[in-house]
Protein backbone atom coordinates (compact mmCIF):
# COMPACT_ATOMS: atom_id res chain seq x y z
CA UNK A 1 0.00 0.00 0.00
CA UNK A 2 1.34 3.38 -0.68
CA UNK A 3 -0.21 6.68 0.44
CA UNK A 4 0.71 10.04 -1.11
CA UNK A 5 0.40 13.09 1.23
CA UNK A 6 -1.53 15.27 -0.60
CA UNK A 7 -3.55 15.82 -4.23
CA UNK A 8 -0.23 17.76 -5.35
CA UNK A 9 2.16 14.92 -4.66
CA UNK A 10 -0.07 12.86 -7.28
CA UNK A 11 -0.53 15.55 -10.24
CA UNK A 12 3.51 16.00 -9.27
CA UNK A 13 3.90 12.17 -9.89
CA UNK A 14 2.03 12.04 -13.22
CA UNK A 15 3.23 15.09 -15.16
CA UNK A 16 7.20 13.78 -13.58
CA UNK A 17 8.75 16.97 -12.74
CA UNK A 18 11.62 18.93 -14.10
CA UNK A 19 14.38 21.38 -13.25
CA UNK A 20 15.85 24.13 -15.65
CA UNK A 21 19.12 24.02 -15.82
CA UNK A 22 19.97 26.74 -18.17
CA UNK A 23 18.98 24.68 -22.02
CA UNK A 24 18.59 21.61 -20.04
CA UNK A 25 15.40 20.32 -18.29
CA UNK A 26 16.12 17.20 -16.01
CA UNK A 27 13.41 15.05 -14.60
CA UNK A 28 13.34 14.59 -10.70
CA UNK A 29 13.47 11.17 -9.31
CA UNK A 30 10.51 10.36 -7.00
CA UNK A 31 11.47 9.81 -3.64
CA UNK A 32 9.96 6.52 -1.87
CA UNK A 33 9.61 7.15 2.06
CA UNK A 34 9.75 3.85 3.66
CA UNK A 35 8.93 4.04 7.56
CA UNK A 36 10.01 1.94 10.49
CA UNK A 37 8.67 -0.38 12.81
CA UNK A 38 6.26 1.55 15.69
CA UNK A 39 5.41 3.20 12.97
CA UNK A 40 3.17 4.33 10.08
CA UNK A 41 3.63 6.52 6.84
CA UNK A 42 2.40 9.82 8.62
CA UNK A 43 6.08 9.49 10.34
CA UNK A 44 7.17 11.08 7.09
CA UNK A 45 4.67 14.07 6.37
CA UNK A 46 6.95 16.64 7.73
CA UNK A 47 10.15 15.69 5.44
CA UNK A 48 7.31 15.02 2.41
CA UNK A 49 5.98 17.98 3.06
CA UNK A 50 9.34 19.71 2.71
CA UNK A 51 10.67 18.14 -0.64
CA UNK A 52 6.94 19.19 -1.87
CA UNK A 53 7.52 22.18 -1.97
CA UNK A 54 11.13 21.96 -3.64
CA UNK A 55 8.90 19.96 -6.33
CA UNK A 56 9.87 16.77 -5.92
CA UNK A 57 6.84 14.38 -5.95
CA UNK A 58 7.02 11.90 -2.85
CA UNK A 59 5.45 8.40 -1.93
CA UNK A 60 4.96 7.06 1.19
CA UNK A 61 4.75 3.17 1.55
CA UNK A 62 2.54 1.69 4.40
CA UNK A 63 4.44 -0.94 5.75
CA UNK A 64 2.31 -3.97 6.68
CA UNK A 65 5.13 -4.65 9.18
CA UNK A 66 4.16 -8.57 8.91
CA UNK A 67 7.27 -9.72 7.29
CA UNK A 68 10.36 -8.76 5.35
CA UNK A 69 8.70 -10.32 2.30
CA UNK A 70 5.65 -7.92 3.11
CA UNK A 71 7.06 -4.70 3.28
CA UNK A 72 10.04 -5.53 0.11
CA UNK A 73 6.74 -6.38 -1.73
CA UNK A 74 4.87 -3.03 -0.65
CA UNK A 75 7.78 -1.23 -1.46
CA UNK A 76 8.57 -3.09 -4.64
CA UNK A 77 5.12 -1.63 -5.70
CA UNK A 78 6.14 1.83 -4.96
CA UNK A 79 8.73 1.71 -7.09
CA UNK A 80 6.77 0.16 -10.04
CA UNK A 81 4.22 3.01 -9.97
CA UNK A 82 6.74 5.98 -10.06
CA UNK A 83 7.12 7.71 -13.59
CA UNK A 84 11.00 7.88 -13.59
CA UNK A 85 14.31 7.25 -11.31
CA UNK A 86 13.21 6.49 -7.64
CA UNK A 87 15.26 8.27 -4.81
CA UNK A 88 14.99 5.26 -1.64
CA UNK A 89 14.57 6.36 1.66
CA UNK A 90 14.16 4.19 4.67
CA UNK A 91 13.94 4.90 8.59
CA UNK A 92 15.04 2.29 11.08
CA UNK A 93 13.64 -1.01 10.18
CA UNK A 94 12.76 0.67 7.09
CA UNK A 95 16.46 0.21 6.23
CA UNK A 96 16.49 -3.11 5.84
CA UNK A 97 13.35 -2.70 3.59
CA UNK A 98 15.11 -0.88 1.26
CA UNK A 99 18.52 -2.79 1.33
CA UNK A 100 16.44 -5.83 0.19
CA UNK A 101 14.21 -3.51 -2.48
CA UNK A 102 16.89 -0.82 -3.55
CA UNK A 103 18.35 -3.44 -6.19
CA UNK A 104 15.01 -2.36 -8.93
CA UNK A 105 17.01 -0.62 -11.66
CA UNK A 106 14.79 2.62 -11.39
CA UNK A 107 16.67 3.09 -7.62
CA UNK A 108 18.93 5.72 -8.32
CA UNK A 109 20.02 6.07 -4.72
CA UNK A 110 19.58 4.98 -1.18
CA UNK A 111 19.04 7.47 1.94
CA UNK A 112 19.46 5.74 5.48
CA UNK A 113 17.49 7.58 8.62
CA UNK A 114 18.96 5.92 12.33
CA UNK A 115 18.94 2.78 10.05
CA UNK A 116 19.49 -0.93 10.08
CA UNK A 117 21.88 -1.58 6.62
CA UNK A 118 22.18 -5.48 6.64
CA UNK A 119 24.38 -7.26 4.43
CA UNK A 120 23.80 -10.21 2.15
CA UNK A 121 22.39 -13.03 4.57
CA UNK A 122 22.70 -11.09 7.52
CA UNK A 123 19.57 -10.13 9.86
CA UNK A 124 18.54 -6.45 11.43
CA UNK A 125 18.98 -8.50 14.89
CA UNK A 126 22.33 -9.45 14.03
CA UNK A 127 23.56 -5.56 13.49
CA UNK A 128 23.61 -4.81 16.70
CA UNK A 129 25.29 -7.92 18.22
CA UNK A 130 28.47 -5.89 18.73
CA UNK A 131 26.96 -2.72 20.47
CA UNK A 132 25.14 -2.05 24.01
CA UNK A 133 21.54 -2.79 23.61
CA UNK A 134 19.89 0.56 23.40
CA UNK A 135 17.61 1.59 26.49
CA UNK A 136 14.58 1.77 24.25
CA UNK A 137 15.22 -1.69 22.91
CA UNK A 138 15.11 -3.24 26.23
CA UNK A 139 11.57 -2.35 27.09
CA UNK A 140 10.06 -3.83 23.96
CA UNK A 141 6.59 -5.64 24.93
CA UNK A 142 6.03 -8.45 22.69
CA UNK A 143 2.09 -9.78 22.33
CA UNK A 144 1.23 -12.63 20.28
CA UNK A 145 4.27 -12.78 18.72
CA UNK A 146 4.30 -8.63 17.54
CA UNK A 147 6.53 -5.93 19.27
CA UNK A 148 5.57 -2.67 20.62
CA UNK A 149 6.29 0.05 22.77
CA UNK A 150 4.43 1.43 25.43
CA UNK A 151 3.31 5.00 25.76
CA UNK A 152 5.87 5.64 28.48
CA UNK A 153 8.45 3.95 26.02
CA UNK A 154 7.79 6.33 23.39
CA UNK A 155 8.12 9.56 25.71
CA UNK A 156 11.43 8.77 27.12
CA UNK A 157 13.24 6.34 24.58
CA UNK A 158 11.66 6.60 21.17
CA UNK A 159 10.38 10.40 20.97
CA UNK A 160 11.74 12.31 23.62
CA UNK A 161 12.76 15.36 21.84
CA UNK A 162 9.07 15.82 20.82
CA UNK A 163 6.58 18.33 22.65
CA UNK A 164 4.00 15.82 24.49
CA UNK A 165 1.17 16.77 21.81
CA UNK A 166 3.30 15.14 19.19
CA UNK A 167 4.66 12.34 21.41
CA UNK A 168 0.53 11.19 21.51
CA UNK A 169 0.48 11.46 17.94
CA UNK A 170 3.72 8.94 17.52
CA UNK A 171 1.60 6.78 20.17
CA UNK A 172 -1.89 6.66 18.28
CA UNK A 173 -0.27 6.09 15.20
CA UNK A 174 2.16 3.28 16.72
CA UNK A 175 2.13 -0.11 14.72
CA UNK A 176 3.63 -3.12 15.74
CA UNK A 177 6.21 -5.03 14.01
CA UNK A 178 6.20 -8.89 13.72
CA UNK A 179 8.99 -10.09 16.08
CA UNK A 180 10.17 -12.61 13.31
CA UNK A 181 10.92 -9.73 10.98
CA UNK A 182 14.24 -8.86 12.88
CA UNK A 183 15.55 -12.21 12.20
CA UNK A 184 14.35 -12.65 8.52
CA UNK A 185 17.76 -12.25 6.17
CA UNK A 186 18.35 -9.92 3.15
CA UNK A 187 19.11 -12.03 -0.19
CA UNK A 188 20.43 -9.04 -1.52
CA UNK A 189 22.11 -5.24 -0.40
CA UNK A 190 21.41 -2.60 -2.47
CA UNK A 191 23.58 -0.15 -1.18
CA UNK A 192 26.68 -2.21 -2.83
CA UNK A 193 25.46 -1.04 -6.05
CA UNK A 194 23.87 2.23 -5.44
CA UNK A 195 25.66 5.75 -3.52
CA UNK A 196 24.40 5.56 -0.02
CA UNK A 197 23.46 8.21 2.56
CA UNK A 198 23.34 7.64 5.55
CA UNK A 199 21.88 10.12 8.71
CA UNK A 200 22.80 9.25 12.13
CA UNK A 201 20.87 10.39 15.17
CA UNK A 202 22.96 11.07 17.71
CA UNK A 203 20.72 10.84 20.97
CA UNK A 204 19.04 7.77 19.35
CA UNK A 205 17.88 5.36 23.05
CA UNK A 206 16.27 2.68 20.16
CA UNK A 207 19.44 1.96 17.27
CA UNK A 208 22.99 3.09 19.72
CA UNK A 209 24.34 6.07 17.60
CA UNK A 210 27.66 3.91 17.75
CA UNK A 211 26.08 0.97 15.56
CA UNK A 212 24.77 3.63 13.23
CA UNK A 213 27.80 5.16 12.34
CA UNK A 214 29.80 1.67 12.17
CA UNK A 215 26.90 0.97 9.53
CA UNK A 216 27.16 3.84 7.36
CA UNK A 217 31.21 3.62 7.22
CA UNK A 218 30.40 -0.24 6.32
CA UNK A 219 28.14 0.82 3.51
CA UNK A 220 30.63 3.45 2.16
CA UNK A 221 27.45 5.97 2.92
CA UNK A 222 28.18 10.13 3.06
CA UNK A 223 27.34 10.41 6.37
CA UNK A 224 25.50 13.70 8.35
CA UNK A 225 24.86 13.51 11.82
CA UNK A 226 22.40 15.62 13.77
CA UNK A 227 21.22 15.96 17.54
CA UNK A 228 17.90 14.26 17.30
CA UNK A 229 16.14 11.43 18.95
CA UNK A 230 15.33 8.07 17.10
CA UNK A 231 12.42 9.67 15.38
CA UNK A 232 14.45 12.36 13.02
CA UNK A 233 12.00 12.58 10.19
CA UNK A 234 9.46 13.77 13.25
CA UNK A 235 11.80 16.10 15.22
CA UNK A 236 14.76 17.01 12.79
CA UNK A 237 12.60 17.17 9.05
CA UNK A 238 14.70 19.64 7.60
CA UNK A 239 17.96 18.36 8.09
CA UNK A 240 16.40 14.76 6.91
CA UNK A 241 14.98 16.30 4.04
CA UNK A 242 18.09 18.26 3.02
CA UNK A 243 19.93 14.62 2.94
CA UNK A 244 17.54 13.52 0.66
CA UNK A 245 17.58 16.53 -1.48
CA UNK A 246 21.18 15.86 -1.90
CA UNK A 247 21.22 12.25 -2.73
CA UNK A 248 18.04 13.43 -5.51
CA UNK A 249 21.12 15.26 -6.86
CA UNK A 250 19.55 18.84 -5.44
CA UNK A 251 20.99 21.40 -3.41
CA UNK A 252 19.82 21.36 0.11
CA UNK A 253 17.37 23.90 1.16
CA UNK A 254 19.65 24.58 4.35
CA UNK A 255 22.78 24.15 3.36
CA UNK A 256 23.94 23.21 6.36
CA UNK A 257 27.39 21.81 7.58
CA UNK A 258 27.80 18.37 8.64
CA UNK A 259 28.11 15.54 5.41
CA UNK A 260 31.03 14.13 5.17
CA UNK A 261 32.71 10.36 3.95
CA UNK A 262 31.94 7.23 5.32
Amino acid sequence: MVRTVALASLLAAAVSPVIAFGAERVALPTVVLVHGAFADASSWDAVALRLQRRGVPVVEVENPLTSLADDVTATRRAIDAAPGKVVLVGHSWGGTVITEAGVDPKVESLVYVAAFAPDVGQTSAQQGEHFPVAPGLQQLVEKDGFLSLSPDTVAEDFAQDLVPVQIAEVVKHQLPLKATALSEPVDVAAWRSRPSWYVVSRNDRMLTPAMQVATAQRIGAKCRSIASSHVSPLSAPGEVADTILEAAGMKPAGQAPGFGGG
